[in-house]
C-alpha cells in the first residue's frame, strides 16, 4: 500500500518526505515537459534570477527562460510560455535550458526533506502515477504530492486538481464523473487569464490548451543534482 499525501504551497514543499511530486501546471512543469519534446538537452531549474544569470556564464550557449508573476524576467531569451517556445523551438533543440519561476522551481529548490523529486503537470501525470506505483513501495518512500499554487502562496485550482488526480491514479481508485467537468472549467479561476485580449503578450491562450491536456507525455522528469545544481531527468515509463 502506498502511503500518499497531498500537501500545498511553498510550505508543502518544505514538509515533503520520501518521493516528492512538485505541481505547476500554469506553467512551468508543462513548459519543461515541451521542452524536451521540443529537442532540450538538459533542463536546469534555479530558483533565483541571480543563481540563473551566474549558471549562464558557465554554460554560455544555455537559453535563459523565466518569469516573475508570469512575465518574462528582462534579458531572458523567453518567458514561461510553451506556445511562445514552440514558435521558436529551433532555437531551443540540443541546448541546455536554464528555468526559473515564481511557483513550480521554487518548490524544487525548499523540498530538501525529500529523497527524491519528480515534476508533474496534467500533460504527464498519467506517467507520474504509473512511475510512483512502479517505485514507491519498492524503494520504501512514502509519497508527498504538493501542489504549489499561484506564486507558492495562494492554492490554484490546476495545481489542487492535478493533485487530487494523481493521487487517484496512484490508489487506482475510480476518477469521479467530475474531473472533466473540473479540467473544462479551469478556465474560469487562474485559466481565465489566458483568455483576456490585454494579456496575451505573456498569457497566449495556446498555453491554456497546451497545459491543460492529459497523458500527452509518456515520461516523468525526475530532479538529479550536480556540481552545477539541479537538473531535470527525461525517464521513460511504461503506460
Amino acid at each position: 500500500m502506498i502511503d500518499s499525501r497531498i500537501l500545498y504551497l511553498l510550505d508543502g514543499a518544505k514538509q515533503a518526505t520520501g518521493m516528492a511530486v512538485i505541481i505547476d501546471v500554469f506553467r512551468a512543469f508543462s513548459l519543461e515537459c515541451y521542452l524536451y519534446e521540443f529537442g532540450a538537452k538538459l533542463v536546469r531549474p534555479v530558483g533565483s534570477v541571480e543563481e540563473a544569470w551566474a549558471l549562464k556564464e558557465k554554460i554560455p550557449d544555455a537559453v535563459l527562460i523565466g518569469e516573475r508573476h508570469g512575465i518574462r524576467l528582462e534579458g531572458f531569451d523567453f518567458g514561461n510560455s510553451p506556445s511562445q517556445v514552440e514558435a521558436a523551438k529551433e532555437k531551443i533543440a540540443g541546448r541546455v535550458v536554464i528555468h526559473t519561476t515564481s511557483a513550480g522551481t521554487q518548490g524544487i529548490v525548499n523540498a530538501e526533506n525529500a529523497t527524491e523529486i519528480l515534476t508533474a503537470s496534467l500533460v504527464n501525470a498519467d506517467a507520474v502515477a504509473s512511475y510512483i506505483r512502479e517505485n514507491a513501495e519498492k524503494k520504501g518512500l512514502p509519497v508527498s504530492i504538493v501542489a504549489m499554487g499561484l506564486s507558492a502562496r495562494a492554492h490554484a485550482a490546476e495545481d489542487d486538481l492535478c493533485a487530487e488526480y494523481i493521487d487517484a491514479l496512484i490508489h487506482k481508485k475510480e476518477i469521479p464523473p467530475t474531473f472533466e467537468q473540473r479540467r473544462q472549467d479551469l478556465k474560469l479561476f487562474d485559466g481565465k487569464r489566458f483568455f483576456d485580449p490585454s494579456l496575451q503578450e505573456h498569457f497566449p491562450e495556446k498555453d491554456y490548451h497546451m497545459c491543460i491536456r492529459t497523458g500527452a507525455f509518456p515520461f516523468v522528469l525526475r530532479i538529479g543534482k550536480d556540481e552545477l545544481g539541479f537538473y531535470s531527468e527525461k525517464i521513460s515509463v511504461r503506460m
